[in-house]
């Protein structure tokens, strides 16, 4: 800002007195007395950039922006300068503009933590793990105390399957600063390294540091998925009166009970998540699993599987889940069974999902059980098309041949069911795989941290 000596003077006391009302947090006070310094300074750098960073204080991004990009016309090798810009283009959803400015300020200083910490973020956010990877690395290294940048660093790695690397980055944070969001990223680590004792034991740590819902989930989910079942009985049991409104503790506790074989609390417990969460899917799936082993309670599941079928309509699952509740609860002794219903509900899911193996199976079964064997035949063909490892399918399609007379290809059939059998495509191995489903779409679905 120079101009004449006496001028200058007062301009300059002018500037430090705007300055001084923005540390103190008067940024009204401060735009103005800003605004009038530009009538007189209308090239300043100092005035520009300070009068940019009020506005953006103030969450006013398109005026702050016209200030931020003047500072950097006058002055563009300053780094700051662009950094500043480079963070409000990020709030006005200009990520591709901010990514030029955050890499021309790594470029003027490579060694500076701010421009290689900032730059690795946005690349994070637009969904470039890959490329952030380096950058945050160089800002470690410059500041190997950053637990932000460190964080984020172990998480990138992770993402882009280092987990070694991950690792060595979280064991040096907990050297600074022991904190149960790293022990749980170190939980996910092993887990991703098969190391399931260490897993465990770090999940351990970070609830017993900070019994949150989401450390405890990760604890009760890491034991479950590697069925050590009473542990995580307890786990969830114990999560679940401490939150009792959380449908995924519920959920949690549900499939560990189911998995110990014990069907009728687990039956109460997915029903209680569905009450908490009447539209996840998940929450059925398993309450469907749980009452296909253990058909009590029938009047309760029937009628949560109706008003999940009624209020997703177009949802093959919710259709197919309601015909199996109705047709397990309610069988042929039954003279409430309505089986032209069930027909209905399981033809109304295959036409909203060919695909489903499941209901194409039931559908043939139902056939079958009607000796409409000719009508079963192509249900049990279209369930083979969507998952051939059906060994059921697979048995009942060769029932289906045996009573329309074609032997050979009844036969063959049962060769297959028998084959199936043998390699033992079982119950266990489709609970493990639909269980760690539900914890990973969990841990997707938790809120990230900030």
């Amino acid at each position: 800002m120079a101009e004449g000596s006496g001028q200058a003077d007062r301009l300059d006391r002018d500037f430090q007195a705007a300055v001084a009302q923005y540390d103190a947090g008067h940024l009204p006070e401060a735009a103005a007395q800003l605004e009038k310094l530009l009538h007189e300074v209308p090239q300043s750098f100092e005035v520009h950039e300070l009068l940019g960073m009020v506005y953006a204080e103030q969450s006013q991004d398109a005026l702050a922006n016209q200030h931020l990009e003047t500072a950097v016309r006058l002055k563009p090798a300053s780094a700051a300068a662009r950094t500043n810009l480079a963070t409000n283009l990020v709030h006005l959803g200009k990520l591709d503009e901010a990514q030029v400015q955050f890499k021309r300020a790594v470029a003027l200083e490579p060694r500076n933590y701010d421009a290689n910490h900032n730059l690795g973020e946005l690349y994070v956010r637009m969904g470039k793990v890959s490329d952030a990877v380096p950058l945050l690395k160089n800002a470690q290294q410059i500041n190997p105390s950053a637990y932000d940048n460190g964080y984020d660093l172990a998480l990138a790695l992770l993402t882009t399957g280092h987990a070694g690397p991950a690792r060595e980055t979280v064991q040096s944070l907990l050297k600074v600063k022991e904190t149960a969001e790293l022990h749980n990223l170190l939980g996910q680590i092993e887990e991703k390294d098969s190391n399931y004792i260490a897993a465990v034991n770090q999940f351990e740590a970070a609830a017993q540091q900070d019994p949150s819902e989401t450390n405890l989930f990760d604890w009760g989910s890491e034991l479950l998925m590697h069925r050590t079942l009473e542990p995580a009985i307890e786990v969830f049991r114990k999560s679940a009166e401490r939150y009792p409104n959380s449908p995924r503790m519920a959920v949690g506790l549900g499939i560990a009970l189911y998995s110990r074989g014990q069907y009728d609390e687990a039956i109460q417990s997915l029903l209680r998540a569905a009450d908490l969460s009447p539209s996840d899917p998940q929450c059925y799936f398993f309450l469907h699993r749980a009452y296909d082993s253990a058909p009590g309670q029938a009047d309760q599941v029937i009628e949560h599987f109706r008003r999940f079928s009624a209020a997703q309509p177009d949802n093959a699952r919710a259709q197919f889940y309601y015909a199996m509740s109705l047709w397990k609860g309610k069988r042929a002794q039954d003279p409430g069974l309505d089986l032209h219903q069930i027909e209905s509900l399981l033809q109304k899911s295959v036409k909203l999902d060919p695909k489903l193996a499941e209901a194409h199976l039931q559908l043939g079964n139902l056939y079958s059980d009607q000796t409409r064997y000719p009508e079963s035949i192509p249900e049990y063909q279209k369930a083979l098309e969507g998952n051939p490892d059906l060994a059921d399918a697979h048995y009942r399609l060769g029932q289906a041949y045996v009573h329309t007379g074609q032997k050979e290809k009844a036969q063959a059939e049962i060769e297959v069911y028998q084959r199936l059998r043998a390699k033992h495509l079982a119950d266990l191995d489709r609970q493990i795989a639909d269980i760690r489903q539900f914890v990973y779409s969990e841990r997707e679905d938790a809120p990230a941290k900030p």
